[in-house]
């Protein structure tokens, strides 16, 4: 076993896949600023040891055999700098998973824009239903199994099930994480343009995802949204044998008759159209349902039985901050979290928040924090996609100063186009953030609102400040 060390162990999969390798024998530390829960308590409940700075002197007293270098880690970062200068190894996250937890087993990599961890949580537990003790590396924590990753099970080669992620693994590796992964089994969930800091168009990425689609060998499969032309487009040309899910009625696997209820989704899969059985997932929204047909159609392949399908979605657990309910307060108020970032997931979160609390008011907090939203590439976007919601809150605008002002996301812009939607709208400040979202909301509440917390970041706290600013029910 050898002594590794994370620069970046702070993000979501550099924290998960230092907690793996640690539970594997090796010696594990590494360094981050501005850790914040779930992650920083992860690492602590797991006795890993982290410096909460960069800083030269973290790499001497760790000494390591092998340095991963987080995607987030660019020249500069003192750390990093140090490992340069005494020639340490050094390696990406993606290609350290292919080597050490991937290895021989066969590998199931969920990928899109889109639905990536509710897809990959789905995969892993339905694997784990079938009792195939899965590895996985998933892009958050999964209620079902606490780890955001794990190694495989089994001593002979098993399952493992990856989320693939199309940003960069490195400052000295361009490519998409996914291309490490070595897929047997890909899942395409959708694709649009994203993370503009480094993706100049929609073609860009569609090249990426081209390369993904080239890696499954001819025994291998590939499970394509059908409903989703890009999708499409990027498995034209792939090797191995193509199956597609949707909901327009013609994918080989699809769904019909959904009813929801107060907790669950209930529908009839149907493969190659013949009905297969009747499910329940506690999940809602049509996109949710997408999400269950490709992991279903994933575990086919792998061998899982579809008895052991429908009991395995009926007790998963959505993972973290996916519409996870942070709480239920005086007067009837809910509080929501959701990841959502891109203006497509903030419409279908609202979305399925609208048809799972008819009737209710909904509150949106969104906060511009990636590297798309903070720019003026989804101006018409945004504005599109806050339907569902009566008020929306506008967080502070991530980081401005790094765009040109004619490139940038024009918050007021945003504002005034969504009042003439007939939306209650407030803007933040500078001054008092977050505390005057939180004055704002607890102004203007109304019994029985559905607050909704929309960002890929800690939005400043806000989660926290609102739960301890409602009344309690008594």
């Amino acid at each position: 076993m050898s002594s590794i060390y994370f620069i970046g162990i702070g993000g979501s999969a550099m924290a998960s896949v230092a907690v793996a390798l640690s539970h594997m024998g090796h010696a594990v530390t590494g360094s981050d600023t501005q850790l914040y829960p779930p992650m920083s308590t992860y690492l602590e409940n797991h006795n890993i040891r982290y410096f909460n700075d960069f800083s030269a002197e973290n790499l001497k007293s760790a000494s390591p055999d092998l340095v991963v270098v987080g995607n987030a880690i660019s020249r500069g970062n003192p750390d990093l700098e140090y490992a340069l200068d005494t020639h340490m190894e050094l390696i990406s996250m993606p290609e350290l998973v292919r080597r050490e937890l991937i290895g021989r087993h066969t590998s199931i990599v969920v990928a899109g824009t889109h639905g990536k961890t509710t897809t990959t949580s789905l995969a892993a537990w339905l694997l784990e239903a079938g009792g195939f003790l899965p590895g996985f590396l998933i892009g958050g924590i999964p209620e079902n199994f606490g780890d955001g990753c794990r190694p495989s099970g089994l001593s002979e080669p098993g399952f493992f099930v990856t989320e693939g992620d199309e940003y960069d693994s490195a400052f000295f590796d361009k490519r998409s994480k996914f291309l490490h992964y070595r897929p047997d089994i890909a899942i395409i969930n959708n694709v649009e343009f994203d993370h503009a800091d480094i993706f100049d168009s929609l073609d860009d990425i569609k090249k990426s995802f081209c390369l993904l689609v080239n890696l499954v060998p001819s025994s291998g499969l590939l499970i394509v949204n059908g409903d989703d032309p890009n999708s499409m487009e990027v498995a034209a040309k792939a090797f191995c044998r193509v199956e597609t899910f949707g909901m327009n009625g013609t994918a080989d696997w699809t769904a019909t008759d959904i009813t929801t209820d107060a907790e669950s989704t209930v529908f009839t899969v149907v493969h190659n159209g013949e009905a297969m059985g009747r499910v329940s997932v506690p999940l809602f929204g049509n996109y949710n349902v997408m999400n269950a047909l490709a992991a279903t159609a994933a575990a086919i392949r792998a061998g899982v039985s579809f008895e052991s399908i429908t009991k395995g979605l009926a007790k998963f657990k959505r993972p973290k901050r996916r519409m996870e309910l942070v709480g239920e307060y005086a007067g009837g108020v809910t509080l929501i979290e959701d990841f959502a970032h891109h203006p497509t997931a903030v419409r279908l979160t609202l979305g399925a928040i609208a048809e799972h609390y008819p009737g209710r008011r909904i509150v949106a907090c969104f906060e511009p924090r990636s590297n798309t939203t903070t720019r003026n590439i989804f101006q018409h976007e945004l504005t599109e996609c806050f339907d569902d919601a009566s008020v929306v809150v506008l967080g502070r605008v991530n980081r401005p100063d790094r765009y040109a002002p004619e490139k940038r996301l024009d918050a007021a812009q945003l504002c005034h186009e969504l009042e003439a939607k007939g939306k209650r709208v407030f803007a933040a400040g500078d001054d008092d953030y977050p505390n005057d979202i939180v004055q704002f909301i607890k102004a203007e509440q109304q019994p029985g609102d559905v607050v909704v917390l929309l960002s890929n970041g800690s939005f400043n706290g806000l989660k926290t400040l609102l739960a301890e600013s409602f009344e309690k029910k008594s």
